[in-house]
């Protein structure tokens, strides 16, 4: 059987591997592959006492054909009398992989970007206005004499929403945090 989990970091991994080796304690295999990151720069693969890139690889290669990330993918396997061998492995923990995937949902995220800035409160209506219409997610704001706001856009959108930014009268960006 084949599990495969939303993560976000690896101590939430690591979690999710021991809950899964405590409630199927008795299998003889616990093996995983997983990708962090928006570009995937956080990876691992482990064959779980399988002979070595059986079973971790296949499971990651599949992570890789489906070109997701932000996943954990544990297969359990429990030993049935028959010796695969290690084509019959690899395909094993393959099918298993891509089996889990494809029953699972697949949600797809933009990667955002937080800006911070600062405008007189005369400019409200003007950056209200572009909020509304580029669907901009508002962190924070301040609205006193001089406002300041903390907002997610997406990676995608920057450039063009910056752009618009600096056509507001008063508006000076302070960060922009990745």
């Amino acid at each position: 059987m084949a599990f495969a989990c939303h993560v976000s970091d690896e101590a939430e991994i690591k979690s999710i591997i021991a809950q899964i080796k405590k409630e199927y304690f008795d299998a003889r295999h616990h093996c995983y592959a997983y990708r962090l990151g928006a570009a995937g720069e956080i990876f691992r693969a482990n064959d779980g006492g399988e002979p070595s890139g059986t079973a971790g690889r296949p499971v990651y290669g599949q992570i890789l054909s489906f070109d997701i990330t932000n996943v954990l993918i544990v297969v359990v396997r429990y030993f049935g009398g028959i010796k695969l061998g290690t084509s019959g492995l690899i395909n094993a923990y393959k099918t298993a992989a891509a089996d889990a995937i494809k029953n699972s949902i697949i949600i797809e995220k933009t990667e955002q970007q937080v800006i911070e800035f600062r405008f007189c409160y005369s400019a409200m209506n003007d950056i209200m206005k572009l909020v509304k219409d580029e669907k901009i997610e508002i962190i924070e704001q301040l609205a006193e004499l001089d406002c300041c706001m903390k907002v997610k856009i997406d990676k995608n959108k920057i450039t063009p929403i910056l752009e618009k930014l600096s056509k507001i009268e008063s508006v000076v960006i302070q960060n922009q945090f990745h």
